[in-house]
């Protein structure tokens, strides 16, 4: 699973990214409620681990403001233990509340848990026209064909069929798929590579350039 966790103690994020690295996910971390809701709104999460009081702008105000537009599943992570703070928590959309200190096994639980329920919700199979992308078998069919594509054009090709109507910029599709290369490697060139190798497979009519802006897929 992709999560994201937001939260303000330095020792306690560091700890959190590594307990859920070694589980085999991978994970974004932020520090402040601005830079959480900002990263929440525009990148796909499975998860968000979200800690109740934070700098610039606090969990429950993230969650408030992130429900207007995403359903997401948030795992409230506080040390706040009073009724009214859970009873608000939940009220904004929260989708479970482990105060803290907490055990790990309990904390991984629960993830497991919000997004089992979360993936009741999401939307597994997104279908364009004649194609039709199977997100949990990570398949690719067209007109009834299965086609090959390899793990990256998959994720490009899924981030663009979850926006589809709105124009995704270069420098998303950069901070989401190619934050991990090398700055020896010409990222740009190399997005222009999978976009041509996802036309050739899609038809050319599936991606959309906006000259200067990003891509579409209507």
């Amino acid at each position: 699973m992709k999560l994201l966790v937001v939260e303000d103690a330095a020792d306690l994020r560091a700890l959190l990214v590594d307990l859920l690295q070694e589980e085999g996910h991978e994970v974004d971390a932020v520090a402040d409620g601005i830079e959480g809701l900002y990263r929440a709104q525009n990148w796909d999460y499975d998860v968000i681990v979200l800690d109740g009081m934070l700098p610039g702008l606090d969990g429950f105000d993230v969650l408030a403001k992130l429900r207007r537009t995403r359903q997401t599943p948030v795992l409230m992570l506080t040390a706040r233990d009073h009724t009214r703070d859970r009873v608000r928590g939940l009220d904004q959309g929260a989708d479970d509340y482990l105060t803290k200190p907490f055990a790990n096994e309990e904390l991984l639980a629960r993830i497991r848990s919000v997004a089992r329920r979360g993936g009741l919700q999401s939307e597994k199979v997104l279908r364009i026209g004649e194609v039709e992308i199977d997100t949990g078998a990570m398949q690719v069919r067209a007109a009834g064909e299965k086609l090959d594509f390899t793990a990256r054009e998959f994720a490009l090709v899924e981030l663009l069929a979850r926006r589809r109507g709105e124009v995704v910029s270069r420098e998303r599709i950069f901070d989401q798929l190619f934050e991990d290369e090398s700055d020896e490697v010409d990222i740009s060139n190399l997005l222009d590579v999978y976009i041509y190798k996802i036309r050739q497979k899609l038809g050319k009519d599936f991606i959309k350039t906006k000259r200067g802006t990003g891509y579409l897929v209507e």
